[in-house]
């Protein structure tokens, strides 16, 4: 079963997809699409070369795009300000 997504959900994934430090895991729990079905949102959505420079440095070992890569101290995804209901928007203070 394939997803749909809204532009700007779109735009959101390939956001947290470029970002190193975001799981693939947060984008799973945000979105509900798997490391999979993420690879191709970006495939279908990116230039095939920007689509190879993503993915050349997500296997670089650079990226800590998989839990197993990240520092064992680090407990969670979602920045300390980020509001607890999705759209990623830091609240103002």
């Amino acid at each position: 079963m394939k997803k749909e997504f809204n532009l700007e959900q779109i735009d959101r994934i390939i956001e947290m997809a470029w970002e190193d430090r975001t799981p693939f895991e947060a984008i799973e729990f945000q979105f509900g699409i798997t490391e999979s079905e993420v690879i191709e949102v970006m495939r279908t959505e990116l230039k095939p070369s920007s689509f190879r420079l993503w993915r050349k440095r997500v296997n670089s070992g650079v990226s800590q795009k998989h839990l197993m890569k990240r520092n064992p101290e680090i407990d969670r995804f979602k920045c300390t300000r980020q509001r607890t209901i999705s759209h990623n928007k830091i609240s103002k203070r």
